[in-house]
């Protein structure tokens, strides 16, 4: 069975192995570069990814992240760097000799083979037993809950289907590391979200590791146990998903993933870490914590979520918060939660989301309406650059 290690792996989710010093990676890159020409699609890239992580390296279209899966997997020579996997240079290794397989967006998979002989195809170049290959494909058709599709053809299947199919053909071979490349791209939105949780659930099944190159900021955040931003072929930063959004380092992280608030200003002062910070668009003063190492004077940028912003029609009686008022300028209903864009006098529109906890036919605020917004000076996050 594929399974047959599953009590040998670790659960990354749960030791954190990356931030144990005593650990060592499973995979080790370093100064990793591709150029293509003057360009460099992939710059100097460090990174370590442990062994059963689920990794996802997050990005927009060109920032080269499909490059970086590329060269792990072989089909891209580097320019420069290395790529060690289980302790074991592969850098230049050809794609057949590696640990490793590759399960393409497009899925790939042979129109005119069945379910079975699709996922059975590796097996059979490598010329293994027929008994071996048909013990290892039932067990892959298990694996993804393709049971009596076997003599099904491609066309006859459904996006999602079609998804397992090359998934099973993927894992038949046992690769120590299986990269995905946009695994989910195909697939309609609520179908999306449901095999998000099978995906992850197959992969702490299996123990494999496996690294995942995707632009769906959800998809990453739902299946990882880290993730790395990537933004013009380098690593902008890396994370667990709860650090890559709740602390954001620099601007590019913030506003990459998910909505953010941006606020610019100067510091008026400091006094125990709480800065008050003199705002350019906003004609006020707001409140931020993380002053260490800040003085008056100093120029600072800070990022507030929506849902950490409260709106309502009456003043907040809190006076350590901070609270700004506005009006209603745009607003709208998705169902579980109301998104509001409330303009303050200096114009400057601020994003609010709210949880929509009661079952209301009537909406409680309308455009127009004048309005309060609210934070705690602790969910606003200080960003480096």
């Amino acid at each position: 069975m594929i399974a047959e290690n599953k009590n040998e792996k670790s659960d990354p989710f749960m030791d954190e192995p990356w931030n144990d010093s005593a650990r060592q990676p499973f995979i080790k890159i370093r100064g990793l570069t591709k150029r293509f020409g003057n360009f460099a699609a992939v710059d100097s890239v460090d990174l370590d990814i442990y062994r059963g992580e689920l990794f996802s390296i997050l990005g927009a279209s060109g920032c080269g992240k499909t490059t970086l899966l590329r060269m792990l997997a072989g089909f891209e020579t580097p320019t420069d760097g290395s790529i060690t996997i289980d302790g074991v240079e592969t850098t230049r290794m050809p794609p057949y000799k590696r640990p490793v397989n590759m399960m393409f967006q497009s899925y790939a998979l042979f129109p005119h083979m069945t379910v079975a002989k699709n996922i059975a195809y590796g097996l059979n170049k490598e010329g293994i037993g027929k008994s071996d290959i048909e013990r290892r494909v039932a067990d892959s058709i298990n694996l993804v809950q393709l049971d009596g599709f076997e003599e099904r053809m491609p066309h006859q299947l459904s996006g999602g289907q079609c998804q397992r199919v090359a998934l099973a053909r993927a894992l038949i071979k046992r690769p120590k590391v299986l990269l995905l490349d946009e695994p989910l791209a195909a697939l309609d939105k609520k179908l999306r979200e449901q095999t998000q949780f099978e995906l992850a659930s197959l992969q702490d099944d299996l123990g494999i590791t496996f690294i995942v190159v995707t632009h769906d900021q959800e998809e990453a955040m739902t299946l990882s146990s880290r993730v790395a931003v990537m933004k013009e072929g380098q690593l902008a930063q890396i994370g667990t998903p709860r650090e890559i959004y709740e602390y954001p380092k620099t601007r590019f992280a913030a506003d990459f993933i998910g909505t953010i608030n941006l606020f610019e200003g100067e510091i008026e002062t400091v006094s125990d870490g709480l800065m008050r910070i003199r705002c350019d668009d906003t004609d006020s003063t707001i409140l931020a914590f993380e002053g260490e190492g800040r003085s008056a004077g100093d120029r600072i940028c800070i990022a507030v979520r929506p849902e950490k912003i409260f709106i309502s029609k009456g003043k907040p009686e809190s006076q350590h918060w901070v609270a700004l008022q506005g009006i209603v300028h745009d607003l709208g209903y998705k169902g579980n939660l109301s998104i509001y864009r409330v303009e303050l006098p200096s114009k400057r529109v601020v994003q609010v989301s709210a949880q929509n906890r009661r079952r209301l036919s009537k909406r409680t605020l309308e455009w127009d309406d004048e309005v309060y917004i609210s934070w705690d000076p602790r969910s606003a996050v200080v960003l480096d650059e």
